[in-house]
């Protein structure tokens, strides 16, 4: 098959992209911003070019893939619609390929990526192996793809973004999180929910949803009160149309079937003891890692052992796990300097991130760079994003990242610096960060967003080391 990707260099795409190639198919793309994923897509034998130029398109395609990000007023876009050309979203591909598979699937408004990476890190040192398209660069594997076309169970982040997720039948599913969210596209919470709640209710009967503990979406829940003397959390484990097996989640309290104990950080790792329906197991360890990611960790740990996944595979795994590029990803880690660079873009990852850092480093003086993504949301969350960041020693915004969106009038990141009570706020372009950042003579840097923001890191690393 002749492959074309419309969004080659987004995370999930290049995935696809990825896996076509190494299956032997004939793949290229178009992309409108070149980026260090792009190259190495290039490095792999996958044409990608960066003109929206029909000409440059290769003869004989037979499946356009696109993305609901690349706006379909493209030219190439409509060019290939009126050659009639077959085309179908990323979401529906990723359906297709995982029929037939016990497709391993994790949704929520966040935590995915750390979650589903965690999982197929975690299989993949069992007899049971798994492939997986991820939505992040997983340190282990150096990739967003794992290819194992031995194994039964395929592992994938289930994207919620365009109703994305629905087009999945899985096996076992994970429930994150479901906070307000891709507004534009749903309108409401309550739309958003719905469509978590339908996912849901598309796991198989034989496999299990992992759901974390007292989501909204399961809040008719009591009414589903048990008089069979089952446990008291279990009343809480009830989601209207779901026939899978619930197996519930926290990261606090004692109330549902999986939860961590006595939560304990020793030199930036972190260790716990995992309470599961089987007992309890002590002293994991998760190295180089977020407060946050424990709950993440539980949720994987929840489903894999759900498939037969015992302790010591589950302690090794967590062991070895070396997380996922811009997940709470240290680029600098020494006893005068710590640099960590995270994906959080919603007011909710950004206090999660926070809470992180001075947990593992009390007392610390901590800026942070952050750089707004989407007009849409810095406009919807304003409030919560300058409540958030002002809790940081010094805050360096960048303008916002709109990337599929047009400019709306007012909405700014003056506009959410203006709400922050504090002095220590700054507004720069990336090449002012890279002045402007070591003369506040930091403990802590945090860089945080999902536009591009990554490509300021590395120079910054540079010159942050270089003073150092």
């Amino acid at each position: 098959m002749n492959y074309y990707f419309l969004g080659i260099g987004g995370i999930g795409m290049s995935a696809l992209a990825r896996y076509f190639k190494q299956r032997g198919d004939t793949v290229s793309g178009y992309d409108r911003t070149e980026s260090e994923l792009t190259r190495q897509l290039v490095a792999e034998g996958i044409p990608v070019h960066y003109a929206d130029d029909p000409t440059l398109i290769p003869d004989g395609i037979d499946l356009v893939v696109y993305t609901p990000a690349v706006p379909q007023q493209t030219a190439e876009f409509q060019y290939l619609l009126q050659k009639g050309v077959p085309m179908e979203k990323r979401s529906q591909v990723l359906g297709e390929l995982t029929r037939g598979k016990k497709c391993l699937a994790v949704a929520g408004t966040h935590g995915k990526t750390s979650t589903s990476s965690l999982v197929a890190h975690i299989l993949s040192h069992t007899d049971m192996g798994c492939s997986a398209f991820l939505g992040g660069i997983a340190k282990n594997f150096n990739s967003n793809i794992v290819v194992n076309n031995e194994s039964e169970y395929v592992v994938v982040e289930a994207d919620e973004y365009d109703r994305s997720f629905l087009q999945l039948h899985p096996y076992c599913s994970v429930i994150t999180a479901t906070d307000a969210d891709h507004l534009d596209i749903y309108g409401t919470h309550e739309n958003l929910l719905e469509a978590f709640r339908q996912f849901a209710s598309q796991t198989d009967p034989d496999g299990c949803l992992v759901v974390k503990q007292g989501l909204p979406m399961m809040e008719d829940a009591d009414e589903h009160e048990s008089s069979q003397g089952e446990e008291h959390h279990h009343h809480h484990a009830a989601i209207p149309s779901v026939t899978a097996k619930i197996v519930t989640y926290t990261a606090h309290g004692i109330e549902a079937d999986y939860y961590p104990w006595n939560v304990r950080n020793y030199n930036g790792n972190i260790y716990f003891d995992l309470r599961t329906p089987k007992g309890v197991i002590y002293d994991l360890e998760l190295p180089n890692t977020s407060l946050y990611n424990v709950e993440n960790a539980v949720a994987a740990a929840a489903m894999v052992m759900s498939l037969g996944v015992d302790e010591h595979q589950l302690r090794y795994g967590f062991k070895t796990y070396d997380g996922v590029r811009r997940r709470f990803d240290y680029r600098i880690k020494t006893k005068d300097l710590v640099m960590i660079d995270d994906y959080a873009h919603h007011p909710q990852e950004i206090a999660a991130c926070l809470e992180s850092v001075r947990y593992l480093y009390p007392g610390k003086r901590v800026v942070g760079i952050f750089q707004p993504h989407l007009y849409t949301r810095t406009r919807d969350f304003a409030d919560q994003f300058a409540e958030v960041l002002s809790t940081l020693d010094e805050l360096v915004m960048l303008p916002i990242y709109p990337a599929r969106e047009k400019p709306i009038l007012g909405v700014t990141s003056s506009m959410v610096l203006r709400k922050i009570d504090s002095l220590s706020k700054y507004l720069c372009t990336p090449d002012q960060v890279l002045e402007l950042v070591p003369a506040l003579c930091p403990d802590v840097v945090v860089t945080m967003g999902a536009g591009d923001i990554d490509r300021l890191v590395p120079r910054l690393e540079k010159v942050l080391k270089e003073i150092e």
